[in-house]
């Protein structure tokens, strides 16, 4: 992710692995730092731990659990789900998974034994 000077915005650049295609995208941020402080590195800084959680967590609910197709939307229906979610990748992680989808199949096998087995409760 490469910056643009300051009061320009923040130039997002990716590149989709299965195709080659790449895209850019301009985003701007509300802050409270002043122009001093606002340098383009530190924006950079800021910003970049951000899609660090998008791209470990949030895109593999959506890839691995659908996560944005599903039809939970009321009470607290979508932050339990989402928390249950994130339990899910965080278990299979720990226990040294790397592939989440793969893992998931692989626990679906034997749905009433392998979760368990994960969570430490036989």
């Amino acid at each position: 992710m490469g910056e643009l000077p300051h009061g320009r915005g923040i130039l997002r650049h990716r590149t989709d692995l299965k195709t080659g295609t790449v895209s850019h995208q301009t985003v701007y941020a509300i802050t409270d730092l002043t122009s001093q402080e606002a340098s383009p590195e530190r924006l950079g800084r800021l910003a970049r731990p951000q899609w660090t959680i998008e791209n470990r967590l949030h895109f593999v609910r959506d890839t691995a659990f659908a996560e944005d197709a599903s039809k939970i939307r009321t009470g607290h229906g979508p932050e339990n789900m989402a928390a249950l979610r994130n339990l899910a990748v965080n278990v299979l992680r720990t226990a040294g998974h790397r592939n989440i989808a793969a893992s998931l199949r692989h626990a679906s096998y034997e749905p009433f034994t392998r979760p368990l087995d994960l969570l430490g409760i036989a």
